[in-house]
């Protein structure tokens, strides 16, 4: 298993931005500046399991910055000219070899410009890369535009997951919410051990047969 993250130019040979873009990777002097801008771009995140984000020490302890490649957490910059234009945060388990996508954001100058659409294929390239089995993502209920994107990168919906993050639903007001769960398995069919149908009660082997049709041993 290969334990660094790939390049700002081989991730960018693999997903291409649209013209005017290119891939950054943070220095620890940007790091001050990417809290800040962070903050900005994604209101809300400092009530959320992303709120690390908002942190600079959690950067300069965890996340690979100044060309170190080695660490469990990679954050990726999007620049247009001289200015930022989005970020995607992911966590790699290398116990478990799975790449979580924690956080992906775009500035307000840039949205519809298409960045988002790159969060579900780079991810799968930053897997593919490492050798891991397989990626995955909660993705907000609020608007359709990013479960779309991970529906068009062929990632499975396997679930609507109740409570895990929060989000302040008006001033002073939080609230556990609703995410639509999303999985790529970057590993063949063959190595995927099917269950046996006398294993599962009859809920799991109803939803099972849904998400996974003729998948199951007798």
């Amino acid at each position: 298993m290969n334990l660094q993250w790939p390049t700002a130019a081989e991730l960018a040979a693999q997903v291409p931005l649209p013209p005017g873009f290119d891939y950054l990777l943070p220095a620890a002097a940007d790091v001050p500046r990417l809290v800040r801008a962070v903050n900005e771009w994604f209101p809300g995140l400092a009530v959320s399991n992303a709120s690390c984000f908002l942190r600079e020490d959690f950067y300069t302890e965890q996340v690979c910055l100044d060309g170190d490649r080695r660490g469990d957490h990679f954050v990726l910059l999007y620049r247009s000219a001289t200015e930022w234009a989005g970020m995607l945060a992911v966590e790699r388990d290398c116990d478990s070899q799975v790449i979580y996508g924690r956080v992906g954001t775009v500035a307000g100058p840039h949205r519809g410009a298409g960045l988002s659409r790159t969060f579900p294929p780079l991810m799968e390239v930053m897997g593919r890369a490492m050798g891991m089995g397989m990626v995955y993502s909660l993705c907000s209920l609020k608007a359709p535009q990013m479960q779309r994107c991970f529906e068009r990168s062929a990632w499975q919906l396997v679930g609507v997951m109740a409570g895990f993050d929060r989000e302040e639903v008006e001033p002073g007001v939080v609230k556990r919410v609703f995410e639509a769960v999303y999985v790529k398995v970057l590993v063949d069919d063959a190595e995927l051990l099917r269950p046996r149908t006398q294993g599962m009660t009859a809920a799991n082997l109803r939803l099972f047969d849904m998400l996974y049709p003729g998948g199951t041993r007798s």
